[in-house]
């Protein structure tokens, strides 16, 4: 029995689809919450390196006894898998690279809080073993190989190894900063989906920093960006700015191939080409169920993706403690209706430049022009955040500082 025939344990919630409106509505209904905005969240991800030579290469093992019971089970299969203490979890991507998810918190300072804390443990856990975090959105000692075995991994490096040498890197090499924003109220959740997206080339080139890839220059201001983009197009480039994102994102769902159909074995079989929709229709021998669809949700990596929340995926990872501005200066843009309108104003002109930001980030004269305006913007409502008066002055500093390099 092949994977793609293997039965599958279907629970009591896991229904069948066989018809595209039907699953259409389901993608719409679970990628984009309404609600007023109130919760913001981060995920930091990190390059892990041995402090004594960061060109030597990671092992699993090695990860492994450094995270001790916080390892995921995707690296130690019987981990117990304990979140850090302020309550995120720890997970490990392909190349070993490690990432810190926050719980959602009602506040900006709440949120920077309780994620300084586990990046502060995270930091000296791995100190103990001799390693320590990159600093960079791209590995700047090492070519890709991947650390983690699964299937899910073993599948992805399969179809991505034929389209090109961008997907290796995006999986084993790359490390970015994702904030977390609610999708907004049915009136307004248009307009924030629209600015979110809009904001990309203009942030992209601002905060980027992934310059040099195994120890050469790449002539890309953020050559991670440009390994994201390149990796799988119909997965991975930017989503249209339309009217209706949650019809224009279901019917996207649906024409994207199928990466992988889970099985019980070690190995998946990728359906090579078919699409969600395909399958809908009865490509594969059993239909899918919504569990399916889930899963094929979570491989696809836009730069915004909405995931019952809006999940901004393009930002480098910064150092050190440098996530706080950039998330703060969204969560300030995307604070009230007033800011996002003037978010539109500033950047839908440059919002389809992606590929310019991520080569010549803020010597684009027009993205560098886009980005002083909402970079003043930012730095206008950082105050009415709620924030600490001395968080808020070294947040604003660095957007200065931002403004400067964008107008000269």
């Amino acid at each position: 029995m092949t994977a793609l025939q293997a039965p599958q344990v279907r629970g009591p919630d896991r229904r069948y689809l066989r018809d595209r409106v039907e699953a259409e509505a389901y993608v719409a209904s679970v990628c984009f919450k309404h609600g007023p905005p109130r919760l913001h969240g981060v995920e930091l991800e990190w390059t892990v390196h041995h402090t004594d030579d960061p060109r030597r290469r990671l092992e699993a093992s090695h990860l492994a006894v450094a995270l001790g019971p916080h390892a995921p089970r995707t690296l130690v299969k019987d981990s117990p898998q304990l979140p850090l203490p302020s309550g995120s979890a720890l997970t490990v991507e392909p190349g070993g690279q490690v990432e810190i998810s926050s719980l959602p918190q009602a506040s900006l300072a709440e949120l920077f809080q309780v994620v300084t804390e586990d990046h502060v443990f995270l930091a000296q856990l791995l100190r103990e073993s001799g390693l320590a975090l990159g600093d960079r959105g791209l590995d700047e000692h090492r070519s890709p190989v991947r650390v983690l075995d699964t299937p899910r991994y073993a599948a992805m490096e399969h179809v991505f190894e034929a389209i090109g040498p961008h997907g290796i890197t995006m999986m084993c090499c790359t490390a970015g900063l994702q904030v977390c924003l609610d999708v907004g109220e049915p009136h307004t959740f248009a307009d924030r989906w629209a600015a979110v997206s809009a904001l990309g080339p203009v942030l992209v080139a601002a905060f980027a920093n992934s310059s040099t890839f195994d120890g050469k220059a790449t002539g890309w201001a953020s050559a991670r960006m440009r390994a994201v983009l390149g990796t799988d197009p119909p997965r991975s480039m930017p989503s249209a700015i339309v009217d209706d994102p949650a019809t224009e994102w279901a019917r996207r769902v649906l024409d994207t191939p199928v990466l992988c159909v889970r099985g019980e074995g070690e190995r998946w079989q990728t359906p090579g080409g078919l699409t969600f929709a395909e399958w809908v229709a009865g490509g594969l021998p059993s239909p899918p169920t919504t569990d399916d669809l889930d899963y094929h949700i979570s491989t696809m990596f836009p730069p915004v993706r909405p995931h019952g929340y809006l999940e901004v995926r393009y930002l480098d990872a910064q150092p050190g403690h440098g996530w706080v501005t950039p998330t703060a200066l969204l969560a300030a843009l995307m604070s009230d209706q007033g800011t996002v309108e003037a978010v539109l104003e500033a950047c839908l002109p440059v919002g389809d430049r992606w590929l310019p930001a991520a080569r010549d980030g803020l010597a684009d004269r027009a993205i560098a022009t886009a980005a002083a305006r909402v970079l003043s913007l930012g730095a206008d409502v950082l105050p009415s955040m709620g924030l600490p008066p001395d968080l808020t002055m070294a947040i604003v500093a660095d957007l200065d500082q931002l403004i400067v390099r964008s107008s000269s």
